[in-house]
């Protein structure tokens, strides 16, 4: 699959609005994580591979959610159920989960 392109069995690709979004734009979106309840950036494009600047921006925009959250985050880019998707997960420092840790009491 192309850069640039949407893969339609992507769950990722579908974006659908079933959890808290916190922000969108024509690079990524971030939103809860269904699974680990933790803000989540994805970017707009199926594949895994954005570039540097691309990848940084996408960071940038997380960490800044991420700071409203979490008392501490840390970065997690280890795409685990969806692997052939760029995202990346925000999580508390000292957890996995946002369980307990978030500030928003979710």
């Amino acid at each position: 699959m192309p850069t640039g392109s949407k893969h339609d069995n992507c769950l990722l690709c579908a974006a659908e609005r079933i959890t808290r979004w916190y922000h969108e734009d024509d690079l990524c979106w971030i939103a809860d994580c269904t699974i680990c309840v933790t803000p989540m950036v994805v970017w707009r494009w199926h594949g895994v591979d954005p570039s540097d600047d691309d990848r940084a921006r996408m960071l940038t925009r997380l960490a800044t959610v991420a700071d409203g959250i979490f008392s501490g985050h840390y970065f997690d880019d280890h795409m685990r159920n969806i692997p052939d998707h760029f995202h990346v997960h925000a999580r508390p420092e000292g957890g996995f989960f946002g369980h307990g840790h978030r500030k928003d009491g979710r």
